[in-house]
């Protein structure tokens, strides 16, 4: 009889934490077959044109690709080199700790749908590689489930795409605290659709 009464409350506990009471009376969880695995949500940290206001901006928006949700201002706790480089002026965080300047970017909350398109998007693992990295919050603005929001100056972990497989010449570029496509830099990127 514990046994029963324990895992009743966990399966509530459980039902209250994916869907609103709302929901739960309206039986709206009934018949579905997604197990919790299948909503995991992961945080990413983007630093170049997956910014807001970015030119690659929109495929985060868009539905077809997954889910993202916007949580916070951050920079990277270490510093990396952040160059602008190939014939299509492409922001590129090279994977060389310690180099550099504290990277300025925005983390996001998304779904594994999200994340695997993110993945194909940035050609993992053959020129980016996602790794975890630490980051120090600058403003959080998001929600989160059953934690207290970060305040500013506190630290968190989210992925990252960097890399480890660029030219020679990379780490001599010049490098960037926060890539903007339209900066004073004059290396104006090439969207996808633009190439040749």
């Amino acid at each position: 009889m514990t046994f029963f009464v324990v895992r009743l409350l966990h399966t509530r506990n459980v039902l209250h934490a994916l869907y609103s009471t709302k929901d739960i009376l309206r039986g709206k969880f009934a018949g579905m077959r997604c197990l919790p695995s299948c909503i995991h949500m992961a945080r990413i940290f983007v630093y170049g044109t997956l910014k807001k206001g970015q030119p690659n901006y929109h495929r985060m928006l868009e539905s077809a690709n997954g889910k993202a949700e916007f949580l916070a201002l951050a920079c990277t706790t270490e510093k990396y080199p952040l160059v602008i480089a190939s014939h299509y002026n492409i922001p590129f965080l090279l994977n060389v700790p310690g180099q550099g300047h504290r990277v300025q970017g925005e983390i996001y909350k998304v779904d594994d749908k999200m994340l695997k398109f993110l993945d194909d998007f940035e050609a993992v693992p053959t020129l980016y590689q996602r790794a975890r990295v630490r980051l120090e919050v600058k403003e959080w603005v998001g929600e989160t489930e059953g934690e207290e929001r970060p305040a500013a100056g506190s630290f968190t972990e989210a992925f990252l795409y960097s890399t480890t497989t660029y030219q020679p010449d990379w780490p001599s570029l010049p490098r960037y605290e926060s890539y903007d496509s339209r900066g004073d830099h004059g290396l104006q990127y090439v969207a996808r659709e633009a190439r040749d």
